[in-house]
């Protein structure tokens, strides 16, 4: 479904990303894991277009066999938010502080279906159940949300045409851990029961080790290792990829040895439990 073939990105003569390439197959759960600096949200901006003018972008993306490098405005306006939604990592910067949610949301289905206006209103509630958040919660303005409500209505409003793609860019910075865990759980579920693929992107390797099918770690604009979750976790291959997971270990010393991990769906950490990103069900934070 998504094909990135030696895509190299750079500024004013400086490669920040080079020469990347991977895949993504319809339903697959990935993660572009890797520090501050490395390319790795730049490529998820590139897959949606939305890099700006000042970049200059060679190599090949291909989603659906569409070409996203050189396409026109128009082109990729007709695939952002139908085929592809985006999840950003700071929910206020994706929201429009004037408006109430109500009218996000809408305006976020209606730029790819028709929509009567008298449906609109129980169109956004609808969406806002799917999401576990209140159907009054569309009356209210951003402001008046919590960290963990406003991303709850990015994911809505990401979700609303139901994309073959979901790219979300670190979208748990910004959360306490018991926030996180419910952010990392609803958007694995609303991608499972829809059928949508996640590319997540994300510094890290416990979410990664929960949420993806399969790892593709980045340093300083390069994929250093690439492989099966449970593979990498249990041989990494790459110097970085080691200090990825021992540092992951450190700070969550309950996540345990990923040796002991049999099941590639095992939640948390490779250690069998359920770890630090282990659903909740209840709550709307």
């Amino acid at each position: 479904m998504l094909e990135v073939r030696d895509l190299s990105i750079s500024f004013a003569g400086t490669t920040v990303v080079d020469r990347v390439s991977f895949s993504v197959a319809p339903g697959e759960r990935v993660c572009l894991i890797g520090e501050s600096g490395s390319g790795k949200s730049l490529t998820a901006l590139a897959i949606d277009g939305l890099l700006p003018a000042s970049a200059q972008v060679t190599g090949s993306i291909l989603f659906r066999g569409a070409q996203i490098v050189g396409a026109g405005e128009a082109q990729l306006q007709n695939i952002r938010g139908e085929q592809i939604g985006f999840v950003f990592q700071e929910p206020h910067t994706a929201l429009n502080p004037v408006l109430r949610i109500e009218k996000q949301i809408v305006a976020a289905l209606a730029q790819h279906r028709r929509l009567r206006r008298k449906d609109r209103g129980a169109a956004a509630r609808q969406l806002a159940r799917g999401v576990g958040l209140p159907e009054s919660i569309v009356e209210r303005f951003p402001h008046q949300l919590s960290g963990g409500q406003r991303q709850r209505v990015v994911i809505a409003m990401a979700m609303s045409c139901q994309p073959s793609l979901l790219i979300a860019d670190e979208p748990t910075t910004a959360l306490d851990a018991t926030v996180q865990r419910r952010i990392v759980d609803l958007m694995m579920n609303a991608t499972q029961q829809h059928g949508t693929s996640l590319l997540m992107i994300t510094h890290d390797m416990a979410l990664a080790a929960h949420t993806a099918q399969r790892l593709i770690v980045m340093r300083q604009g390069e994929i250093v290792e690439e492989g099966r979750t449970l593979d990498v976790l249990r041989h990494p291959r790459a110097e970085y990829t080691k200090t990825l997971i021992n540092a992951a270990r450190r700070s969550s010393p309950q996540l345990g040895d990923s040796a002991s991990c049999t099941e590639p769906s095992c939640a948390g950490w490779p250690g069998g439990g359920h770890g630090m990103y282990d659903a909740e069900k209840k709550g709307n934070s």
